[in-house]
């Protein structure tokens, strides 16, 4: 067997995973990176609007993709590059979400897959005061220069991956679960004419409908809500997907999102993750808002709840910090 696989990254025009904007996909062969792949698209139709806080991430605009084919007509394309690969990603549960979402909004069967994802795997394999791909990269010797580039982004998740593979002298995708005791992950073929469509398409449908013209093709959407309270802690979803990145963590959130502090406690426990309203020696996971990104770890801009996270990792506690916008991803 060999270490073949291909890493794969999408951007999104909004907050549902359904709307890819553009994808990167690099190709592994042996352990080796042998090729690479780039497209630009137009989101399904009906989620093609583009939300100001993705357009702040990525710097696509709607302008950039507005001569671009739409997804069904590009990932024809992308297939073919992947061809039988197993898929790795960084957070594979929101990039796996993305074909199986943009494809079910568009009415087009989609594949099982296989794949692997590169943060869950970290976590087993390095000791990092977060888990965002640059400290990741950083950790794998893995250089990223520009950070939320499709391509960039899938060519230094493949680059871990085969650190990962290297620290495990495993020379298959497959041969890195077996050495650490791990179930590889899939998901199931989807097809339009007898399968239901996902709970996050059925959502991202339902709120479709009740906000009629909001939702329409090329409207740019933003803005930002506060907190009101901190919120009951509910209890996690035992039954929850368990190779998802929050299953079984222990989460405390700090700063402002976009979202309303209970609710982001409950889409976290729909997870399977166990939230909590302070650092504690339980915590395994810190969200900050705020406009916070994993490089303010290194420049010293934390909140309260951030700085008594660096003091328990620098005693040896394993908590990873994710930034509001890393936090929303693993949710899709």
């Amino acid at each position: 067997m060999a270490l073949d696989f291909t890493a794969i990254d999408f951007e999104t025009a909004n907050g549902f995973r359904g709307s890819p904007c553009s994808v990167g996909v690099t190709k592994v062969r042996d352990g080796q990176l042998v090729d690479q792949g780039y497209w630009l698209m137009r989101p399904p139709e009906g989620h093609d609007h583009f939300d100001s806080r993705n357009i702040t991430i990525h710097g696509i605009t709607p302008d950039d993709v507005a001569r671009a084919p739409r997804f069904r007509e590009v990932f024809a394309e992308v297939e073919s590059f992947i061809g039988g690969d197993a898929l790795v990603a960084h957070n594979a549960a929101f990039d796996i979400g993305v074909i199986r979402s943009a494809s079910e909004v568009s009415g087009m069967p989609a594949r099982a897959l296989d794949y692997a994802c590169t943060v869950m795997l970290s976590r087993k394999n390095y000791s990092l005061p977060s888990y965002s791909l640059p400290f990741v990269a950083e950790a794998a010797g893995v250089p990223l220069r520009n950070h939320h580039d499709a391509t960039e982004d899938a060519r230094a998740c493949a680059g871990i991956m085969v650190d990962i593979a290297a620290k495990h002298g495993a020379d298959s995708l497959r041969g890195v679960f077996e050495a650490m005791a791990l179930t590889m992950p899939s998901i199931a073929p989807y097809n339009p004419a007898t399968d239901e469509v996902s709970k996050a398409t059925r959502s991202a449908l339902e709120k479709m409908a009740l906000q009629g013209p909001a939702g329409a093709p090329g409207a740019v959407r933003g803005g930002r809500s506060s907190w009101s309270t901190e919120g009951p802690n509910p209890p996690a979803n035992l039954h929850a997907d368990v190779s998802h990145p929050l299953f079984g963590q222990t989460v405390v959130f700090t700063g402002d999102l976009a979202l309303g502090r209970p609710e982001a406690k409950v889409l976290a426990a729909v997870h399977g993750a166990q939230c909590a309203s302070s650092v504690t020696l339980k915590t395994t996971v810190l969200v900050v808002g705020s406009g916070f990104t994993a490089s303010d770890l290194r420049s010293g801009r934390l909140t309260s709840k951030a700085a008594r996270v660096l003091e328990l990792q620098r005693r040896g506690q394993g908590i990873e910090v994710l930034s509001e916008g890393e936090f929303m991803q693993m949710l899709g």
